[in-house]
């Protein structure tokens, strides 16, 4: 099992590019590689450097790599999908011109990856973790959605050489296991993967091992996350919405929570998997002077384990 971990910059709270609390990209490159990680996802786009050759030098001088890009965002409403395009190209363009993530692999597709994430729904972000109260998309609506991602997805490996991969997320309109299932339906393996997350699977109401192994065979990456349980059911009772929740620490580092990793690494071994593994730890961009220290604990915690 020849795995490798990486980090990305929601770590240090950079989730949202125009949030006036974000720390400077610098320290987040510095302290990713100062805890012994390899290789880093690019956050939101406009946040690292977004010209080729400064980014090049940037991670080259802290020895780091690119995993993937990430789109976060609506991708439900016609209005904002010539904005995804164009994003898209961007991402996938930069990933195309600077060092990127080992290409180890085994059935799963290799490095990098473009990780498609639905987001931006409110009333879909106010009900994140409660599939019985969150409101699912009208068939149209989805069906929409489900053109939009395979449009993106063809344009990412068609014209550069990157895999999208799915990402199920918390308080998006792409969250639970119903909707779960319906994406795989619709979505042909060939067109997209899945990047799995077992913080957003536990978060969803789904223990991540089953989940795991109920879509193995469309699984090219993972995200790992540990989520506080305590703070969890407090945030789910009081109908807090995601972001909120993560202020609030409902995110921990790997090992301090709810998610039993040792039998996470004995799955992946069964399965011989191959590949990479993003560790994230969403918070607040406030609370960005511990990102350090959580985030080496979270790779020493896995290294301990085994992985």
């Amino acid at each position: 099992m020849t795995i490798h971990i990486a980090n990305a910059p929601c770590s240090w709270g950079v989730d949202d590019p125009k949030n006036p609390f974000l720390p400077p990209w610098q320290k987040v490159l510095s302290e990713a590689s100062q805890a012994g990680y390899k290789s880093i996802e690019l956050g939101p786009w406009s946040y690292l450097p977004v010209e080729p050759a400064e980014l090049r030098q940037q991670l080259e001088a802290h020895d780091l790599s690119l995993v993937a890009g990430t789109i976060f965002d609506d991708l439900v409403s016609e209005a904002n999908f010539p904005a995804m395009v164009e994003l898209t190209h961007n991402i996938c363009r930069n990933l195309s011109l600077v060092p990127t993530a080992t290409k180890t692999h085994a059935d799963n597709k290799p490095a990098p990856y473009l990780v498609i994430i639905d987001f931006g729904n409110p009333e879909r972000a106010k009900y994140a973790g409660q599939s019985a109260k969150a409101p699912r998309l009208s068939a149209e609506a989805w069906q929409r959605m489900m053109q939009h991602i395979t449009t993106l997805s063809q344009i990412a490996w068609n014209e550069y050489g990157v895999r999208a991969v799915i990402h199920p997320h918390a308080g998006g309109c792409i969250e639970f296991a119903d909707e779960l299932q319906q994406l795989v339906e619709d979505i042909p393996h060939e067109v997209a993967g899945l990047c799995l997350d077992t913080g957003h699977l536990y978060y969803s109401g789904m223990d991540p091992i089953p989940y795991l192994s109920r879509y193995w065979d469309r699984i090219d990456y993972l995200h790992f996350k540990d989520v506080n349980d305590a703070v969890w059911r407090d945030v789910i009772a009081r109908g807090v919405d995601f972001f909120a929740a993560c202020a609030e620490g409902v995110m921990c580092p790997i090992g301090k929570g709810a998610i039993d990793y040792p039998a996470v690494r004995a799955f992946l071994a069964e399965r011989n998997y191959q590949g990479w593994i993003t560790v994230e730890q969403e918070r607040d961009p406030r609370d960005a002077d511990t990102s350090l220290r959580d985030v080496t604990a979270s790779l020493h915690y896995l290294q301990l384990v085994g992985f």
